[in-house]
């Protein structure tokens, strides 16, 4: 398959697929989501996405309910359920509590992740959303016991595409280890939110959202614009959204904690140029956030980042080596930066989360009436 055919290939699953022409449900439909993380008190991009699907559906008139260990949101619109786990390995444990949940009465599960013990019909719907692939992962990742880990989780990932009635792909080249899997639905944005207008800072400003150890490598991008970088733009900082940073920083690289999502997308208007050196990210809400912002997005050549900037014509794509170097030319080109932010502001677009909550209530939608037709 060309990248063409897969670009095609993922519009038709996000809008078409034989999936119902575009409407509102006829009814408010009950949804259990069920996901292991929130932004209560984790980090993961799952959980802040499950959030934001949960809250948008709920804008829609739905009824849902959130499945899951960590606490409730503050000020969310859906109900909270608390499935409690403690000590290691939580997700297989979550896992297995979720047998003794009482699903009945739902229209439709839902479920990003933790779902592969599911397989006795529940709801009249069961969709599960893949954001990515530990097989994927475990080829990246350090360190035996972590490998392991993963390829464990990937094996229930196979079980759960099998137990749910409709699995969905959040980017297309996760299909290498589900070929069998035709939907992908991108992760979503609130595109008007982050696009709001704000003067830029004024002394260049290379932002970073992440951890600082692990997969995201910021420790490795500190190293880079100090290496690189700040000797060819000594006024230059980079500001990294991160929890886990050292405390002795240098004074050109400021770690910012947990921030608000006010003060994210505050810190996203202020930046010239957008960095995330991640091994391996299944979608990279990030660089779609960023983009949605107009702000030019530097990656490695990760899965996500290859989707999410349409193999590098919406952002640019480079080796870590050479990090610093494209980020030290782009914050010296005005007019790079901003034919980069205007590409990228229409390609993400494509993320809107409104049109990815569409794609689910046709998912939905399609799948009850099948279910009803099969009763018929």
């Amino acid at each position: 398959m060309t990248a063409s055919d897969e670009r095609r290939r993922d519009d038709g699953g996000a809008h078409g697929d034989g999936v119902p022409a575009p409407g509102a449900a006829t009814r408010p439909l009950r949804i259990a989501m069920i996901s292991n993380y929130l932004p209560s008190d984790s980090k993961m991009g799952v959980g802040y996405q499950a959030h934001a699907m949960a809250t948008a559906l709920v804008d829609r008139g739905h009824d849902v309910v959130m499945f899951s260990p960590s606490p409730a949101v503050d000020g969310a619109g859906y109900e909270h359920r608390a499935v409690p786990v403690t000590g290691s390995l939580r997700t297989f444990k979550f896992a297995l509590a979720l047998r003794e949940q009482d699903f009945s009465g739902f229209d439709v599960i839902h479920a990003h992740g933790d779902d592969y013990w599911l397989w006795r019909r529940r709801a009249p719907v069961h969709v599960r959303t893949m954001h990515g692939s530990c097989f994927e992962e475990a080829l990246r990742i350090r360190g035996a016991k972590e490998r392991l880990r993963m390829l464990l989780l990937g094996v229930t990932e196979t079980i759960a595409s099998l137990v749910a009635d409709r699995t969905v792909l959040v980017s297309p080249r996760t299909r290498r280890w589900m070929p069998w899997v035709s939907t992908v639905v991108p992760n979503g944005v609130d595109v008007q939110r982050f696009a709001a207008p704000a003067p830029k800072s004024e002394n260049p400003t290379v932002l970073f959202v992440g951890t600082w150890g692990g997969r995201k490598r910021g420790s490795m991008l500190a190293d880079s614009f100090l290496r690189d970088v700040l000797p060819a733009v000594p006024d230059a900082e980079l500001r990294m959204v991160t929890r886990d940073a050292p405390d002795d920083l240098p004074p050109s690289v400021r770690a910012l904690g947990r921030l608000t999502d006010e003060e994210l997308v505050a810190e996203y208007a202020r930046a010239w140029v957008f960095c995330l050196p991640s091994t391996y990210e299944g979608f990279g809400i990030p660089y779609a956030e960023a983009m949605a912002a107009g702000l030019p997005v530097v990656a490695t050549p990760n899965v996500g980042a290859r989707f999410v900037t349409d193999d590098g014509r919406a952002g640019i794509l480079a080796e870590p080596g050479e990090l610093g170097h494209v980020i030290t030319a782009l914050l010296d080109d005005d007019e790079r930066r901003a034919a980069l932010a205007a590409v990228g502001t229409r390609r993400a677009r494509s993320f809107d989360l409104g049109r990815v909550v569409d794609a689910y209530e046709r998912i939905y939608l399609e799948r009850l009436d099948r279910h009803r037709r099969g009763r018929g």
